[in-house]
């Protein structure tokens, strides 16, 4: 093999001549649908275009409701809002995740009870949430993280156990299957994120799905200022604002999409169902593949998930079988080679960057007991650490979107980095 490419050899991707898979994808049908909303003059919330992505949506993910929302953020927050979880009460999350999943259930003043991950699927570990229950324990948001599932019947037989609501984070999981339910209809409320890096995408914004209709006419309120319906959910006023004379039943702001969002969504949604099945089928290709090299371990596909939905392209490395190559530059070497970022988990909860809830006291110190209840720093997290430190590699979606060849060409980038590893040293 040649010179690897980080030490000025030939990458073995050229994106110059051959480019990753585009993303995001749009085409001719997104101009139009975004054209309609423009001559509309209907820019706002709850027009048609809104109005028919809440019910293509539900039906794709088999629920009830569909809700938009401005972010995958705020869905989260006002899952727990509409739940009525506040100050005293416990939610129990993973320690592996996008610091939002943490982030909102402090800003409902509720203290997140943060645990560690199974290490084959990098997703909450059930026998973790059975030991952090508590008589303040309300909730249990379980995240799909990178193509995996949390583990729904174990997680679903706990929380009928000890009474709890589960809120499914599916910011990774359009389209996923649990035995055949989707992500999002299988707890109380799903959370998706439409974010630019995600499957399905508008650039920003976000939804949330139940089957409960108490629980969709609080979740619409919330998005929209507090206010009640007129209606049924799926009717909307066309964005006119035009909602009776009983003003607020909920306290709340506008946390709405906009027409061309839910334009682009809608356009988007339609593609999905054959993106999904192409990741699928690549995604098992290359695990295939790189399952076969010493010292890579792909994520556990648990035979109860029926239908794959990844988000990232991620797997485990074993440095001993790379000659004690540290991590950093095992994914600098590959990143050279492929010519695309490659990257390591999202951080622990306890080391989050992002997540640092005590640079705001004027918010988030209500006392001085739930000041040092949310301490992310008094956390252990020893999968989550060693997953992020030592063990973790991540790759765009977009790299699924191509054929075999793409995936055999990922696994040789490795192959070469293997065989040429004593040149790193």
């Amino acid at each position: 093999m040649e010179k690897l490419a980080i030490l000025g050899g030939p990458p073995m991707r050229d994106t110059v001549k051959n480019p990753w898979p585009k993303w995001p994808v749009w085409g001719k049908e997104e101009e139009v649908a975004l054209l309609e909303v423009l001559n509309s003059g209907v820019w706002s919330y709850n027009g048609p275009k809104e109005t028919e992505f809440n019910k293509r949506f539900a039906e794709f993910t088999g629920t009830d409701y569909n809700i938009c929302t401005v972010n995958g953020t705020v869905t989260l927050q006002i899952a727990l809002e509409a739940l009525e979880i506040g100050l005293g009460d416990e939610v129990i999350i993973p320690g592996l995740t996008w610091q939002a999943t943490a982030a909102t259930v402090i800003d409902v003043n509720a203290t997140p009870v943060i645990v560690d991950v199974l290490e084959d699927t990098w997703c909450i570990d059930p026998e973790a949430i059975k030991r952090a229950i508590t008589p303040k324990t309300k909730a249990i948001v379980p995240v799909h993280l990178y193509g995996a599932f949390a583990d729904m019947d174990a997680i679903l037989k706990i929380a009928k156990e000890h009474d709890l609501y589960i809120i499914e984070d599916c910011a990774h999981k359009h389209g996923g299957e649990w035995k055949g339910k989707k992500a999002g209809s299988i707890g109380d409320i799903g959370s998706f994120s439409f974010q630019l890096s995600k499957h399905l995408t508008a650039g920003e914004g976000g939804a949330v799905t139940t089957n409960n209709p108490k629980l969709a006419e609080r979740l619409d309120a919330l998005r929209n200022c507090g206010r009640r319906p007129e209606g049924s959910l799926n009717s909307g006023d066309k964005g006119i604002g035009d909602y009776g004379d009983d003003g607020n039943f909920l306290q709340s702001g506008n946390l709405r999409i906009t027409e061309f969002q839910a334009a682009i969504l809608l356009e988007g949604l339609k593609r999905l169902p054959d993106q999904n099945r192409n990741r699928d089928n690549n995604g098992g290709y290359l695990n295939d593949l790189l399952s076969k090299i010493p010292g890579l371990t792909p994520l556990k596909r648990d035979i109860r998930e029926t239908k794959k939905a990844y988000f990232n392209f991620a797997f485990r490395y074993n440095k001993k079988a790379f000659k004690n190559l540290p991590i950093n530059k095992f994914r600098e070497a590959l990143q050279a080679e492929l010519n695309i970022v490659v990257d390591a988990c999202y951080e622990p909860l306890n080391n989050c960057s992002l997540y640092v809830p005590h640079t705001k006291p004027a918010r988030h110190k209500l006392n001085d007991a739930y000041w040092s209840a949310i301490d992310p720093k008094k956390i252990s997290l020893p999968v989550c650490e060693r997953l992020f430190e030592h063990e973790s590699v991540c790759l765009h979606h977009k790299i699924l979107m191509g054929d075999k060849s793409d995936m055999d060409l990922i696994a040789n980038a490795i192959e070469k980095i293997y065989h040429h590893v004593e040149d790193l040293m």
